[in-house]
């Protein structure tokens, strides 16, 4: 019955307490604790949920960080860019002229070092000097007294940029150098390798600060030498020298020439550049004061020869000699050059402006003070039949102590040639020396005849070194009642007689021909060069009286012939002399070179056995 009732009962009764589990039907649902499931996935939503508003979160606090850094950085490059537009605008005020005379500093040069001068005339050196440049002043940077308080902050920002840039490079096109006075007069055009410009601000009153620099230039002067001579002497009498040097292009950018960083931002590229100099020229020790034209010096003011050698070898004459040239640069300005070649050449005439002797060039040299001293060596150049004459004025008058005008050249500068003088020896030399007539016999007649030996040493002067072979002589001379006076010395016979004639002369003697001669080395002083006895026979030479001598040869006469001690002769003149000098290259004339008016001066003493009569002669001869 229960079971019935409870099959049949329409309600049931709630579970209470555990019981067994029903038995799965097929409405049972597969999976157990559906509700746990929505519960965890509610949890995970809400998770989810949380997560996407974190994470809107910090995309929205990106987003403004990003913003507000945005805009300080677009805010701070405006302000940097305002900032550096006010540095440039400031540096825009100053000229390139303003910017050489008020900010670049150049010291010097101290010191210039000659590497090479070309045959077209090119000058490669190096230049040191010490540069700086203030780009405070540039800038507007340097501190002043009374700044306020923004333009110092301005100026130590700008201070600090400087600093930081520290260099900046310079690359200039060829600079162009001209006269300020005539700027049509082109002096020379200078190329200069890029050079680096250290930049200071607040610099020290004194130099230093200045950096010291090394630069490679190539200078290229000008072939008119005679725009060059116009500027010199203009220069001088001004007293100074005014350059004006225009530059075609001029590059700035920061930094190293090659170098990658943000230094080369700054970039400046400047045309048509042109700046002005000044130097004041220091008077020279030993020159007249510069400033007036009537004071420029010659070269011979310059140049003192110190001196010289001359030597034969087998084939050439060498040539060696030391002088000084007054160095006009100041003491503090050091330099040394290369070998410098220079032709000397003789001026002859209208025809021939010029005939070559020597080649000649210096040791390299620095320049020292007060004077330059120079070591010059060379040889004498091959001479043709025309130069001769020419030649042998110019020893004819160094031997008898007399200057010699000489042209000075030089290969590397075309078309500059320079007139000086050549010094005659000092002490004077007396080339010939105890000069007299040996074995002398005088015919009496009309005229008188003279015979016998002419002797004499030729002493060279100190420094000449030459062997000679002398060949032929051809005397002029006056002959003396006695000793030739003290007053008279010896010099050269004027043609055709000296006026007046010197007290004491009653003769003179002159062969119409040279007279062969003959000569052999002799042992010379220490104090003098080589030299050569010279002997030459003259066989009845007229001896001719000098008209209002009469009274002076009839007492020398009375002495000789009634004389117990005989007379002396004083004799005073000139000798042509022709040698064959070794190593001297010389054509035509059988290599002969002709010396004329050597003055020498001597005595014979004549006695009885001196004069024969015209048939005494006859037997002799």
């Amino acid at each position: 019955m229960d079971s019935s009732l409870n099959r049949g009962s329409p309600q049931e009764l709630p579970d209470k307490g555990k019981g067994r589990a029903e038995n799965p039907t097929e409405r049972t649902p597969l999976l157990d604790g559906q509700s746990s499931s929505s519960t965890l996935a509610l949890n995970d939503h809400a998770t989810a949920t949380s997560r996407g508003e974190s994470n809107r979160q910090l995309r929205s606090r990106l987003t403004m960080v990003f913003l507000v850094s945005l805009s300080i950085c677009i805010a701070s490059f405006a302000f940097l860019a305002l900032l550096a537009w006010s540095y440039a605008a400031e540096a825009s005020r100053m000229s390139p002229d303003d910017v050489v005379r008020d900010a670049l500093v150049l010291q010097g040069p101290d010191r210039v070092n000659v590497h090479k001068i070309t045959l077209s005339g090119e000058v490669w050196l190096t230049v040191d000097a010490r540069l700086g440049m203030d780009a405070g002043v540039v800038a507007g940077v340097n501190s002043q007294p009374g700044d306020s308080f923004m333009s110092r902050w301005w100026k130590a920002f700008g201070r600090w940029g400087i600093q930081q840039l520290d260099r900046v490079t310079l690359t200039l096109s060829t600079i162009t150098v001209v006269s300020r006075s005539d700027p049509s007069i082109i002096l020379a055009s200078v190329s200069a390798s890029p050079m680096v410009v250290p930049l200071a601000t607040n610099p020290a009153n004194d130099a230093s600060w200045l950096v010291p620099i090394s630069i490679p230039v190539v200078i290229r002067p000008n072939s008119d030498t005679s725009a060059w001579i116009r500027f010199i002497r203009e220069s001088w009498r001004q007293g100074s020298i005014d350059v004006q040097a225009n530059v075609g292009q001029a590059v700035v950018h920061g930094g190293y020439e090659n170098e990658k960083s943000w230094r080369t931002w700054l970039y400046q590229k400047m045309s048509d550049v042109r700046t002005s100099m000044h130097f004041q020229i220091a008077p020279i020790p030993g020159l007249p004061a510069p400033g007036h034209e009537d004071s420029f010096p010659s070269l011979h003011d310059l140049i003192t020869l110190t001196t010289f050698h001359i030597a034969s070898t087998s084939n050439n004459l060498d040539i060696r000699a030391f002088a000084t040239v007054i160095n006009p640069v100041s003491s503090n300005f050091n330099s040394t050059m290369p070998s410098i070649p220079f032709i000397v050449s003789l001026p002859a005439n209208s025809s021939c402006p010029s005939i070559p002797i020597a080649s000649v060039s210096t040791a390299p040299f620095t320049l020292t003070h007060p004077n330059i001293t120079l070591d010059i060596s060379g040889t004498v150049l091959p001479l043709s039949n025309d130069s001769t004459p020419v030649l042998s004025s110019f020893l004819s008058r160094y031997l008898s102590r007399e200057s010699n005008t000489i042209l000075i050249s030089t290969p590397l500068i075309a078309n500059l040639t320079v007139q000086t003088i050549f010094p005659p020896p000092d002490p004077p030399p007396r080339i010939l020396r105890n000069v007299t007539i040996r074995d002398m016999k005088v015919r009496p007649g009309t005229p008188f005849l003279a015979s016998g030996t002419i002797f004499a040493r030729i002493v060279l002067p100190t420094g000449v070194d030459v062997d000679l072979a002398v060949s032929r002589v051809l005397p002029d001379v006056l002959v003396f009642d006695g000793e030739v006076p003290d007053t008279v010395g010896p010099q050269p016979v004027p043609p055709p007689l000296p006026d007046p004639l010197p007290e004491g002369a009653f003769g003179h003697i002159r062969p119409k021909n040279w007279l062969k001669a003959i000569s052999v080395p002799t042992t010379s002083d220490g104090e003098d060069g080589m030299s050569y006895a010279v002997t030459a026979k003259i066989v009845d030479v007229p001896i001719e009286v000098l008209p209002g001598r009469q009274k002076e040869f009839s007492n020398f006469v009375s002495k000789l012939v009634f004389g117990s001690d005989g007379a002396i002769a004083g004799i005073l003149g000139s000798t042509a002399v022709a040698a064959r000098v070794r190593g001297l290259p010389l054509s035509g004339h059988d290599g002969e070179m002709e010396l004329s008016h050597l003055p020498f001066k001597g005595s014979v003493r004549l006695g009885k056995k001196n004069m024969f009569s015209s048939r005494h002669f006859d037997r002799e001869s």
